[in-house]
């Protein structure tokens, strides 16, 4: 009797136990408890990836991911939508711009402060602090970033073009304009026909060319100081010596006339096929125009270059805060400090190294291939852009921070942009409203900015002239950028005598 008592005592402890032990990870007990993520995510491929990326990520960091795709061009309703009605899900990403139009949306407690979490986690905390500080509300954090050069910009050109004319990479203005003219002029093509022109340009005044030739001639990045006082970057000289270029570029023929009807597939079709022979943007896109362009023309050789000295003597080139998108944690769909802290995990999970290469990389020996410590994209690079190529926008953090594994080029001046977008550091022209306050810029800054923008065009095109230009500032001013200046001012001012 005593010894059956003592089977069902020892029997009913070993039951005990089983039953405290946590199920082994992968076991279906375990699938049962995944915790689901819902992630609002832009994808910029014409299609949706397949499964096998995401089940693998899963599989690795323990979570069960419900990925929201939304075609780049329509994520800013989707989301402002979803905001509106209550059903954002547990993590959005914001580009710069739309962040800051959500700062009031965050101060109001809409979304949760991550900042006292994060020294938690060994890898969330060593994003980079200084970039961090950019994205404060009232000195709180509420994201995580995803990490980007300061400045990619530079020139594209023609370097066949140049050396049959004797030309070198522009470095002052003068340069460039003198390029500009004899890659229209002269024939750089030697067909003997007059069908090339210099600069191909698009819709687009800050990512196209008008913007980082501006900083060229000194312009500040948005917003500089004159007099100890802060204004918008159109109120300096500088901006209106750039409107004078661009007007004698434009007029003389030596870039496209239909630029600000100009997409920016249209813009690099140009630079492709050899109508044009400079290109202005980011100089990460030697590769793709170079690859496409030598199946219309396999002599076709191109270079890079970025330090163009403005007439000050000076080079100096805009550039962002060191993050293209932030991520942010809505209070309507995160109920509870736990719920946040498995996110907060998923996202520390995320940024082990073999983590980011597989989101960033995809799958060694299929997607891609290390050489000197650095990835090689296969080179079925339809395979990559459409397994692959859409979880670029999961990526937290940069190569400093995640250790991931940064791309090989084998294509010269590939290599060589990366080493002037290095460079380009030690040049940047920083926004110096990035962390400042402007509930005009909130309500009304989108309204304002399409003002100066359609002036900009208008001097351009020769449809109005200095006095009109002035003109339209006044109207910007008139019509709440006075407001704008004042609380912007207030701001900084505030934000220095704490």
């Amino acid at each position: 009797m005593k010894n059956k008592i003592f089977f069902i005592i020892t029997m009913m402890v070993l039951l005990m136990l089983v039953a405290c032990t946590s199920p082994e990870e992968g076991s279906e007990e375990a699938t049962e408890d995944m915790p689901e993520i819902s992630i609002m995510m832009n994808v910029h491929t014409p299609e949706i990836p397949n499964d096998r990326i995401r089940e693998m990520l899963e599989e690795r960091t323990n979570v069960s991911l419900d990925i929201q795709w939304v075609p780049d061009s329509n994520y800013n309703d989707r989301l402002n939508a979803a905001f509106a009605t209550g059903t954002l899900p547990d993590v959005v990403l914001m580009g710069f711009q739309t962040f800051i139009q959500y700062k009031d949306a965050i101060r109001d407690g809409q979304f949760w402060e991550i900042g006292p979490y994060i020294e938690d986690y060994d890898n969330l905390k060593k994003l980079n602090q200084e970039i961090l500080d950019l994205t404060l509300v009232e000195d709180k954090l509420y994201t995580l970033y995803q990490g980007r050069p300061l400045s990619r910009q530079g020139i594209i050109y023609r370097k066949d073009w140049a050396e049959r004319l004797g030309l070198s990479a522009p470095t002052t203005t003068d340069e460039f304009f003198e390029m500009a003219r004899a890659f229209t002029e002269d024939d750089p093509d030697g067909n003997g026909k007059d069908d090339t022109i210099g600069l191909t340009d698009r819709s687009d005044l800050v990512y196209g060319a008008f913007k980082t030739v501006a900083s060229w001639f000194g312009t500040p990045n948005e917003w500089g100081f004159k007099d100890e006082t802060l204004l918008p970057e159109f109120m300096f000289n500088e901006y209106k010596d750039t409107l004078d270029f661009f007007k004698a570029l434009n007029e003389k023929g030596y870039m496209n006339k239909d630029f600000p009807v100009t997409s920016k597939t249209d813009q690099q079709t140009m630079f492709k096929n050899g109508t044009a022979g400079m290109y202005v943007g980011s100089m990460e896109d030697v590769e793709g125009l170079y690859i496409e362009a030598k199946e219309i023309n396999p002599n076709v050789e191109y270079d890079v270059h970025h330090y163009v000295e403005g007439p000050n003597g000076k080079y100096q080139v805009w550039g962002i805060p060191g993050f293209s998108t932030v991520v942010l944690f809505p209070k309507t769909a995160i109920k509870t400090e736990e719920e946040l802290k498995q996110i907060l995990h998923f996202y520390d999970q995320l940024m082990k190294p073999e983590n980011m290469n597989l989101l960033i990389w995809g799958i060694e020996g299929e997607h891609y291939s290390v050489k000197d410590g650095k990835a090689v994209i296969a080179e079925d690079r339809k395979i990559f852009d459409n397994e692959v190529r859409p979880y670029l926008s999961l990526e937290i953090g940069e190569p400093k921070t995640n250790g991931r594994y940064e791309r090989y080029h084998s294509y010269e001046p590939a290599l060589k942009a990366q080493q002037l977008i290095d460079d380009n550091e030690d040049y940047i022209i920083q926004n110096p409203t990035v962390t400042l306050d402007s509930n005009t810029q909130l309500v009304d800054g989108e309204r304002l900015q399409q003002m100066i923008y359609d002036a900009t065009y208008k001097y351009i095109l020769g449809q109005i002239d200095q006095d009109g230009f002035n003109d339209a500032i006044k109207e910007w001013e008139s019509e709440g950028g006075s407001k704008m200046i004042e609380e912007f001012n207030n701001s900084y001012q505030e934000k220095n005598n704490k």
